[in-house]
């Protein structure tokens, strides 16, 4: 069974009904808003998010008939044009599988395309910049496709204030070596919903890096489809929640291919009264799926008490002749054992307590490879340690 297959049998439980399902794959998928329905909180999709600080983004007539634009920097041989949504150019990956992901596709009436031609190695990223001016929900679509054979970096960097919902499809063709990374560093009064939707060729090495350091609410869902085999998909994720901030990652990778390859990696850290994350990452392993290996990984820092941290890995086997598949999951407190070290060799408390937790994300920065967007992150990050103020007040003793 594809994953196009499974969302086909899904469409059948239609929006009158709130129904279960034991697999991510049997979810409600659809373009059509009427056959996903608007859930109540009690959904296995929503049961962690805060629905009064985003269900105004789940109805298709609050939103403006202006999308949200977006300014791009571009080497020279990528295109980008702002289309309409029907442009026949514009190949659908996946479907919508959540109420906010399908009233962005429908509400979006026009498409910002980014196109790298086949067998095109840009030297410099594609810097794709997404501000928002605060004012009535706005939808938005962004289309990434990476041809044949070509290599590219893209980055979104999304920042101001906003209530946006989005939809990211990403399109890796065979042989393509494509990065897409989402920088969310929104003010504090911003809600950001996000689909990422994307799809991976033949011999394709696909990574999708998220950071999320900004908003008051962020929930950020990324589908993946294996197209041909032989694929390889790395997502990795980094996340720094302060107080009252609600920030939401559900990574879902989907093995349909014989001998595809995929890593799960996010780590985050809590500081503040009721900082909230919540992290669901799902892994299907289908009949057909022969040679899959996957392992998904998230951990979470807590920095000072009054932080929660939901982390909810999901693996679903229904293949024995695979080459490997796990996932791992931990939240803990400050290490003081890694403090007592630092200490011992004549570092300052304060000093080993910022190199310990700095440390704790440069693992996961550091693959990123593009060494301008590493090190602003290492300074984001260190001057959210700080603004926070968990730095005064970190919580002791490892879980």
């Amino acid at each position: 069974m594809t994953v196009s297959e499974a969302m086909s049998r899904a469409h059948s439980h239609g929006a009158g009904t709130q129904a279960t399902y034991s697999s991510r794959a049997d979810r409600p998928s659809s373009f059509n808003p009427a056959d996903i329905a608007v859930p109540k909180g009690r959904e296995e999709d929503w049961r962690f998010t805060p629905m009064k600080r985003i269900n105004f983004l789940f109805e298709e007539d609050s939103y403006r008939s202006d999308n949200l634009p977006v300014a791009v920097e571009a080497p020279e041989g990528v295109s980008f044009e702002v289309v309409s949504a029907e442009d026949e150019r514009l190949e659908r990956i996946l479907a919508p599988g959540d109420r906010t992901a399908v009233v962005s596709w429908a509400t979006a009436n026009e498409v910002n395309l980014i196109d790298i031609p086949a067998n095109t190695a840009l030297d410099t990223p594609v810097y794709v910049n997404i501000k928002g001016d605060g004012g009535e929900n706005q939808s938005q679509r962004v289309y990434i496709r990476a041809g044949e054979g070509a290599e590219a970096v893209v980055v979104l960097s999304h920042t101001g204030d906003t209530k946006l919902n989005q939809t990211v499809e990403i399109d890796a063709r065979d042989n393509a070596k494509l990065t897409v990374v989402s920088l969310q560093e929104w003010e504090d009064t911003a809600t950001h919903a996000s689909n990422h939707r994307m799809r991976a060729g033949k011999e394709t090495e696909l990574r999708h890096i998220v950071v999320t350091l900004g908003g008051d609410l962020v929930r950020l869902a990324a589908d993946t489809e294996f197209a041909a085999p032989r694929g390889n998909i790395e997502m990795l994720g980094l996340y720094f929640v302060d107080k009252g901030q609600h920030f939401e990652h559900r990574p879902f990778i989907a093995h349909t291919q014989p001998h595809c390859y995929s890593r799960v990696t996010y780590k985050g850290a809590l500081q503040g009264e009721d900082a909230h994350s919540v992290w669901v990452g799902d892994c299907l392993i289908g009949e057909k799926a022969d040679g899959t290996d996957t392992y998904e990984l998230n951990r979470n820092l807590v920095l000072t008490e009054g932080t929660r941290a939901d982390s909810v890995p999901n693996l679903e086997i229904e293949n024995g002749e695979i080459e490997g598949a796990g996932h791992a999951s931990a939240t803990g407190r400050f290490d003081d054992e890694q403090l007592f070290y630092l200490m011992s060799r004549g570092i300052s408390e304060h000093e080993a307590r910022r190199l310990v937790v700095l440390g704790f994300f440069a693992e996961l920065v550091n693959q990123i490879g593009i060494e301008p967007v590493q090190d602003h992150l290492m300074q984001a990050i260190e001057e959210e340690l700080v603004s926070g103020g968990a730095m005064d007040k970190l919580v002791g003793q490892s879980a």
